[in-house]
Formats: structure tokens, C-alpha cells, sequence
């Protein structure tokens, strides 16, 4: 997204474009199993959307929606479920996106194109494949 737009906007397109392959003969699966992802992504829309599809989630409730829950008391609702064990497991994704972004095109993306872009980030995880 550009710099001054919300990352949550691009939450629905990215998992829709979300395909997990099968061991054996058979299309791909559209539905992953679960998602973590961090406070950004605790808005009403995205949580809406994951229960809508029936995707397990582990997004921390961001601090001032906690607070306005309680607030409101016992018609606040429950507060969503989160598994701190798996949580912490986003810390090996977070290492690796940050590893791509010690390449410069990957950091900056000066590319206009979308496609040139992913073409750009597949080099840099190529490169860093290589290196390993």
C-alpha cells in the first residue's frame, strides 16, 4: 500500500489469493487453517471477514478496544480467543520479511507495477535462499 494507507485494507485480498497446496492429486485448498497476524490487523472487518470463512486466529486485541469492551461490561461481549504459544511462532515470519527487506528494491519499492514487484521480491528471497 502506499505509505500513508492502513496495511489492513489489503488483509482480504491477500488471503484470497491464498492457496495451500494438497500432498495428493487435487486443486488447491483456498482456506488456510489459521492466521496469525498482529494488532493491526484486530479491526472489526478482519476478524468478520476470518469468521466468515471459518479461519482459526491469533491477532492480540489492540489495548483501547480492550478498554472499551470492559467498559461497556457485560454487553461488551467475550473477548476473542489468542494463543500466546502460537504467536510467538510469527516471530520466524517477521525474521525472514525482514531479511528481504536488507534489499534495497524490496525496502523502497520504487516499482509501479505489482507483478514487478513480486518479481522483485522473489529474486531477493532467491538471493537469500542461496546464501543459506
Amino acid at each position: 500500500t502506499a505509505g500513508q494507507r492502513a496495511d489492513c485494507t489489503q488483509f482480504e485480498p491477500v488471503l484470497e489469493k491464498i492457496r495451500v497446496p494438497r500432498t495428493g492429486p487435487g486443486r488447491p485448498r483456498k482456506t488456510p487453517d489459521s492466521v496469525a497476524a498482529d494488532k493491526a490487523y484486530s479491526n472489526g472487518p478482519c476478524r468478520g471477514y476470518l469468521r466468515r470463512r471459518g479461519i482459526r486466529h491469533t491477532i492480540p486485541e489492540k489495548t483501547d478496544s480492550r478498554a472499551a469492551r470492559q467498559r461497556k461490561g457485560s454487553r461488551g461481549g467475550r473477548p476473542p480467543g489468542f494463543d500466546e504459544d502460537r504467536y510467538r511462532k510469527r516471530n520466524t515470519v517477521e525474521r525472514a520479511i525482514n531479511k528481504l527487506k536488507h534489499a534495497r528494491a524490496v525496502a523502497t519499492r520504487y516499482d509501479k507495477r505489482g507483478y514487478v514487484y513480486l518479481g522483485t521480491v522473489t529474486a531477493a528471497a532467491l538471493a537469500i535462499w542461496l546464501r543459506t
